[in-house]
């Protein structure tokens, strides 16, 4: 009926609240605090039951501010200045709510209202349709990365391939931004509970120039120690984002073998250039067809297809891309929200690469990686190796609401509305559930912490009847048991793959435990064990040889080159039980 009084005395009420417990953080910071006391705190929230009196909610906003004094000390600020960050962070959170207007208001109620339907529905009021147009125009400049909010803090939702930030390989899906300096030597600025748009605006700037930001690496978790990562701004050139490959060479299991990679940050095509009828234009199929024969005239043994920072793009390219490892056939079903389903197909009538082929994958392989992948799993062409992929099997579609009443003054901001879903060839959806590994490596994250699956109002999954198209079964149930056999005797006795799986159990030791020590000492010791094993990694960017064995002696590597080392080591072991 468009009665929608309920939503603003929601806030009113809790404006009223907000105002309180700001009021009581300053008397808070009036007192002292006994750091050497032993006691803790659960710093997640959402599950923690509702205090029954104001008494109860005082605690557990006592230990809140003196969890975050804590972590200021923890940096090496001395307690006045600790307390004087703390007092302007609530000084602007207050200020925060207080220059929220009615649209605001009304945006964050239709939000909550569509999101309970769908996660990728929302409705931007015009002044945030307005920001967003601004952001999608200017997202080739700056560090390159795409920030949400989360409760308090910035989180960064992906990093655009080829910034600033991507080239680092220091920020990462999940982390969270809780400082911005300026320059080399400017102050950092605590930006915890600042509105996402001010820290975005506090990290944009002219290319050349450098920002610094302090993060929580989401691998540690929010006790983790926060790091600082120096980036100097630029523009993004499409060049940069281009699909890139490399030859590695390696001893295993008394065999050499010399294995093409070939890593495909995003799913790129360049539209005016193909539409004006430009031969050679710019597109992933394009550049990875190049890369694939300087590879072959190299002469390598197999190929692997590292998607693990891909979040999707061009959906044309998805497919013609798996039309270089399969003959024809459709790739891809999509079904629109009246139940049409249009097939996709690879039209290429030949295969350009017949040789051993691995796709790699992680939780952020999302969208058009995973039709990739999927058709690639189906078409039994390839082994997929990794982690599952997101689960991003949704279709959405921008609307401008002025279009539907076009005489309005008044602008009306814009929907961003769920049309359709992608499916596999075998009639499965990606939506939700993603694409499962043939091989599955360990994970420092679970699908319902990180992922579509994570939202709770993620669309289902489901299925659709299968394409007609023929399996060129290269990967046989057989030849998966025969990997995962040799895969599991590793995890036995392979010292590195045995330190990179404790590693990685370490890692969800740590961000599932949310229940910190408010004790300074004891944190400080937590704080050095965890540098300590931070240290213990040996970052190796090249291969080492054992002269003994001659096998491929690889020391503990950080978590994303691991993967890339297990994932050839499986490619060797596929092309060894080949040819067997």
């Amino acid at each position: 009926k468009g009665e929608l009084s309920a939503p603003y005395q929601i806030f009113a009420v809790f404006k009223e609240r907000y105002y309180e417990r700001i009021a009581y953080v300053n008397q808070l910071l009036e007192g002292d605090f006994d750091f050497s006391k032993d006691e803790s705190f659960d710093v997640d929230r959402d599950k923690a039951e509702w205090s029954n009196s104001e008494k109860e909610l005082n605690e557990v906003w006592r230990k809140h501010i003196k969890n975050e004094l804590l972590g200021l000390k923890l940096t090496g600020k001395e307690d006045d200045a600790a307390i004087e960050v703390i007092q302007k962070r609530y000084d602007r959170y207050k200020t925060m709510i207080y220059q929220y207007k009615s649209s605001d208001v009304y945006q964050v109620f239709m939000n909550s209202y569509t999101n309970a339907y769908d996660p990728h529905t929302s409705y931007f009021n015009p002044t945030t349709a307005e920001e967003f147009e601004i952001r999608m125009s200017k997202s080739l400049e700056g560090i390159g990365a795409r920030l949400i909010k989360e409760g308090d803090y910035t989180v960064v939702y992906s990093v655009v391939p080829g910034g600033p930030a991507f080239k680092s390989n220091q920020i990462h899906d999940n982390d969270k931004i809780i400082g911005v300096g300026q320059d080399e030597d400017g102050e950092i600025v605590d930006v915890v509970g600042w509105r996402n748009d001010d820290v975005v605006q506090l990290i944009r700037g002219d290319k050349g120039t450098t920002v610094r930001l302090r993060i929580l690496e989401a691998e540690e978790g929010i006790s983790g120690k926060p790091k600082v990562v120096t980036l100097v701004r630029d523009k993004i050139n499409v060049e940069d984002t281009r699909a890139e490959a490399e030859v590695k060479e390696f001893m295993h299991n008394g065999s050499s073998f010399k294995l093409g990679v070939v890593t495909i940050p995003s799913f790129y095509k360049n539209f005016k250039d193909a539409n004006s009828g430009v031969d050679d234009f710019n597109s992933t199929t394009h550049d990875v067809q190049k890369l694939i024969t300087e590879l072959q005239e190299k002469q390598i043994d197999g190929l692997l297809i590292d998607l693990r920072r891909n979040g999707g793009g061009a959906l044309d390219e998805a497919i013609e891309l798996t039309g270089l490892f399969i003959e024809d056939g459709p790739v891809v079903q999509v079904k629109d929200s009246r139940g049409k389903i249009k097939q996709e197909n690879d039209k290429s009538n030949r295969v350009f690469y017949d040789g051993p082929l691995a796709v790699l994958t992680s939780r952020a392989s999302a969208s058009a990686s995973e039709i990739f992948s999927a058709a690639i799993q189906d078409y039994k062409r390839g082994l997929v190796v990794g982690e599952q992929t997101f689960g991003k099997g949704t279709v959405q579609q921008l609307t401008a609401l002025q279009r539907y009443i076009p005489d309005e003054k008044e602008k009306l901001g814009t929907l961003s509305l769920t049309m359709a879903k992608y499916y596999r060839v075998d009639g499965g959806s990606t939506q939700n559930l993603g694409v499962a590994p043939d091989l599955v490596l360990p994970s420092a994250f679970d699908h319902e912490e990180y992922g579509e699956s994570s939202y709770p109002s993620a669309l289902p999954w489901d299925k659709i009847p299968t394409s007609d198209f023929d399996a060129v079964n290269r990967i046989s149930p057989e030849l998966i048991k025969r990997l995962k056999e040799r895969f599991d005797q590793r995890k036995s006795n392979d010292e590195n793959l045995m330190a990179f799986i404790a590693d990685i159990e370490e890692v969800k030791k740590n961000r599932n435990n949310t229940v910190v020590s408010l004790n300074l000492e004891q944190r400080k010791a937590k704080q050095e064990a965890d540098e300590a094993r931070r240290k213990s990694r040996q970052v190796m960017d090249e291969q080492t040889i054992n002269p003994e064995t001659g096998e491929s002696g690889i020391a503990p590597l950080s978590l994303e080159d691991q993967y890339l080392q297990e994932g050839l080591i499986i490619l060797a072991d596929l092309i060894a039980f080949a040819d067997t």
